[in-house]
């Protein structure tokens, strides 16, 4: 008869064989939480390796992403399409079982982790999803969506600062289907972390609202069995403190930290399978333990009895049926592109002078009846911010059902639930802050980007011209650092048309995640023709020309774009074209005839905006001028402010002829 241990022996095996044979990787979190991943894999989990992406499935979260190889063991043995072939070819070049877990990669995974602590916010904002989805679509005798997020975490997750965000609001939130197995190993990469992590851990989630399970045996089955089933019976999300060893079985490294990141050795190895009595050959797992793991029969029965149970939802609850399976493959209302569209040329007939801010609360009041995907939020900034609708409905602890989120002052985890609510599918989630607070949130930032996920990010508070409360709140690097960043389309619009436009492309965009960047003070309504209004997604466009060839190109985005115009008109002696570039990255997608029709490459080119000015080199070339803010604000009214820092209409044409000897 197979035992427990021995079936969690094979995650140990694969995964000391696995690291080894990529000379690279991590074995001590696998096999120190193996018994808790055979446990809660075997007995608990809900999913089916057939359909992996199955919206009703149990989510399971590797916030220690470094413990992937564990993972890999797990979605191999239990039946995923991932072969021993692939655990020999762990860390190598476009192979399916890559360093640390990436969603879209690989089967099974369910978010990207590895930068710790991430993982478990974007836990916490699958807990939301799915919470907040039940509420709005489950109905007496369908629990449609019913199902549990489990999170795998160590040490460093705890250590992160962004745990304490995510896991305060998830206690607030009362996140009862979020369960949490902390590796209490005592290990990390220095060494023993009583020298440097002495918190008490468990009085700290208590403290959140959590359920806490505190010394569990981690090597215990049936410990592990009964600390999930007070988890689950709780309405508070739970914390399960194990107590492991980390690199249980490798006789001579376990329980230091020489086993948390290094391969053990063939020497160790051949020890270690002595100790766990495990015999077989590197990479070799008898059939009587693939068939104890495998879950492919019990996987498709769940997955049947949901789809039965859908069938008879569709019955009786058609149109909620059809909403469900919209929204969870992520299309859009079939009329709302022809709506938005209606929006945007009535705005630009009968728009007015307002901040860029102002005009996407108006584009959310008008958008938000048509899309009840739309998820928002903000990082205690709503007023400013101007993210919350006139009927948005917010979500608490008590009313799981509504469409907006206050995250409080929380940025970064913020950023990372949002991640977790688009991974779950069923909303479009967006979150604003100020600009400069992007940094907070920047890591966050990068892996929705990385994991292609559409998630909006509403910055204001653009730049110099916010004023007052000075350089400690006004960015200048931030935008470059957007724009570098792959995959995101990060778009500053210089008035409420194309502030409504950068809102329609974030929406109508699947690939990807989009930062709206905004301004605090008023734009003037740009005057364009409404054949215009289709070169605005395109992402730069010619906003005034000339008669003739142009001599000097005006390159602007956001308020120096009506400046741009201003310096135009006091150029009368010039042939000058002025470019509207609210996004450079859908400007660079498009064909070589477009760009160079927008930008002639033997035109004299000077690029305008009130932030960081090196990224403009690429678009003005090493002859051109860049008018922009190298250095930190000061704390003055905002027009002050834009005069003394140079971007005035006289300041903006005296550089202008002074680079260009004119």
């Amino acid at each position: 008869m197979l035992t427990r241990h021995y079936l969690a022996n094979a995650i140990r095996a694969l995964s000391m064989d696995s690291v080894q044979n990529a000379n690279s990787g991590h074995p001590g979190a696998p096999m120190g939480m193996a018994d808790i991943a055979e446990v809660l894999w075997n007995d608990f989990l809900q999913h089916d390796p057939a359909n992996p992406d199955w919206l009703n499935r149990d989510r399971f979260v590797l916030s220690n992403g470094h413990a992937s190889v564990m993972l890999y063991s797990l979605l191999h043995l239990s039946g995923y399409a991932l072969t021993i072939k692939d655990l020999q070819q762990f860390r190598q070049l476009d192979s399916l079982t890559p360093g640390h877990p990436e969603y879209g990669h690989t089967p099974g995974i369910d978010t990207t982790t590895g930068p710790l602590g991430q993982g478990l916010a974007n836990a916490v904002g699958m807990a939301i999803a799915e919470r907040t989805l039940a509420s709005q679509f489950n109905r007496p005798g369908y629990p449609v969506i019913d199902h549990y997020t489990y999170v795998f975490m160590g040490d460093g997750c705890l250590m992160e600062g962004i745990s304490h965000e995510a896991c305060s609001l998830a206690g607030t939130l009362k996140l009862g289907k979020l369960i949490a197995f902390y590796d209490d190993n005592g290990i990390s990469i220095d060494g023993k972390v009583q020298g440097w992590f002495t918190d008490d851990t468990a009085k700290r989630f208590e403290s959140y609202g959590w359920h806490v399970q505190d010394n569990i045996d981690g090597h215990d089955p049936e410990a592990l069995i009964s600390a999930i089933h007070s988890a689950r019976e709780s309405d508070k999300p739970s914390l399960i403190c194990c107590k492991t060893i980390i690199g249980k079985g490798s006789p001579n490294k376990q329980g230091s930290a020489g086993c948390h990141g290094s391969p053990l050795g063939d020497e160790e190895i051949r020890q270690a399978r002595e100790s766990i009595d495990w015999p077989h050959p590197p990479f070799s797992i008898p059939e009587e333990v693939y068939s104890a793991w495998d879950a492919k029969e019990a996987g498709n029965h769940r997955f049947m009895t949901w789809s039965r149970l859908m069938a008879g939802y569709t019955h009786e609850y058609p149109e909620l049926s059809y909403e469900l399976q919209r929204r969870s493959q992520g299309k859009l209302p079939e009329h709302f592109p022809q709506s938005i569209r209606g929006y945007i040329n009535r705005l630009q007939q009968d728009g007015t002078d307002i901040a860029s801010r102002q005009a996407s609360l108006d584009t959310l009041e008008t958008m938000a009846p048509m899309l009840p995907e739309l998820l928002g939020g903000s990082a205690d900034l709503a007023a400013s911010n101007l993210t919350c609708w006139s009927n948005a409905n917010v979500i608490t602890g008590e009313s799981p059902g509504g469409n907006y989120l206050n995250y409080g002052v929380r940025e970064f985890a913020m950023s990372a639930i949002m991640n977790g609510i688009s991974l779950h599918g069923g909303y479009i989630p967006y979150g604003g802050t100020f600009l400069v607070f992007m940094d907070y949130a920047r890591n966050a930032v990068r892996l929705t980007a990385l994991m292609e996920q559409r998630v909006i990010f509403v910055y204001t508070h653009d730049s110099i011209g916010l004023g007052e409360d000075g350089p400690t709140h006004q960015p200048v690097e931030q935008l470059t650092t957007l724009r570098a960043t792959p995959n995101l389309d990060t778009w500053r619009p210089c008035d409420a048309v194309e502030t409504a436009v950068s809102w329609k492309t974030s929406i109508e965009r699947h690939n990807g995640p989009t930062a709206l960047v905004l301004s605090r003070q008023k734009l003037p309504l740009q005057q364009r023709e409404l054949a215009m209004l289709p070169n605005i997604e395109r992402g730069g466009y010619i906003l005034s020309d000339c008669d003739g060839e142009a001599e000097l190109i005006l390159i602007a985005t956001g308020s120096e774009v009506a400046l741009a115009m201003e310096a135009k008109s006091m150029m009368p002696d010039r042939k000058v074209r002025v470019i509207s570039m609210p996004c450079t990255s859908a400007f660079d997608r498009q064909e070589k005839q477009y760009r160079d029709y927008v930008l002639p490459p033997k035109a004299a080119k000077t690029a305008i905006e009130a932030l960081h000015p090196d990224f403009w080199h690429k678009y003005v070339g090493t002859d051109g001028c860049i008018i922009g803010v190298d250095r930190f604000g000061k704390s003055a009214p905002g027009g002050a402010l834009m005069k003394h820092f140079g971007f005035s209409p006289e300041g903006v044409v005296e550089r202008i002829r002074q680079h260009f000897g004119w």
